[in-house]
C-alpha cells in the first residue's frame, strides 16, 4: 500500500566540518552558492538572493548537456546562523514546495546541515530532490575544506 507522506516529504543530513556561520554564509551568498550549489555534475551559473523574509531567491543550474534548470522561491524563516526556510518552485507553474535547512553545531568546528523538503508534488521529483540534495550537501563539504 502506498503512503502519501512518504513521496511528500524528505530529509537529508551532513556532518561538515565548517562553523554554523561559515556554512550559513556559504548558503545565503550568492558568490559563494555559485561555488558550490547543485548536484554533482551540475553548474551553478547565476545567484541571487535577497536574504530577508519575503525576499526572494533564484538560483540557475546548468546540467552537462546544456540544460538550464532555474530554482526560486521566497524566504519564509531566517534565523541566523540556525535555521532558513523557504519556498521552492522550479517552474512558475510547478507548485510550490518548502525547504527547511537546519545548521546544528555538533562540536566546535564541525556542524550537521539538516535539509527537510516538503510537499513534494510524486515520488520522482522526490527521487530527483534526494540525489540533488545528497550532491550539494558533499560539494558543500568540499568548497569549504
Amino acid at each position: 500500500m502506498h503512503r502519501p507522506e512518504e513521496n511528500t516529504f524528505l530529509t537529508i543530513s551532513k556532518l561538515i566540518p565548517a562553523s554554523a556561520e561559515r556554512l550559513f554564509e556559504a548558503w545565503t551568498e550568492p558568490e559563494q552558492l555559485k561555488q558550490w550549489w547543485g548536484p554533482e555534475s551540475v553548474t551553478c551559473i547565476e545567484a541571487e538572493v535577497d536574504l530577508r523574509v519575503g525576499g526572494r531567491y533564484r538560483i540557475g543550474n546548468q546540467f552537462p548537456n546544456g540544460k538550464l534548470v532555474w530554482i526560486s522561491g521566497t524566504f519564509r524563516m531566517i534565523d541566523r546562523p540556525r535555521k532558513l526556510v523557504y519556498t521552492w518552485q522550479i517552474a512558475p507553474d510547478a507548485p510550490e514546495e518548502l525547504v527547511t535547512v537546519i545548521f546544528r553545531t555538533t562540536k566546535p568546528g564541525e556542524c550537521e546541515v539538516t535539509v527537510m523538503h516538503e510537499r513534494i508534488p510524486d515520488r520522482s521529483t522526490r527521487g530527483t530532490h534526494e540525489v540533488g540534495w545528497v550532491g550539494c550537501l558533499a560539494k558543500l563539504a568540499r568548497y569549504l575544506n
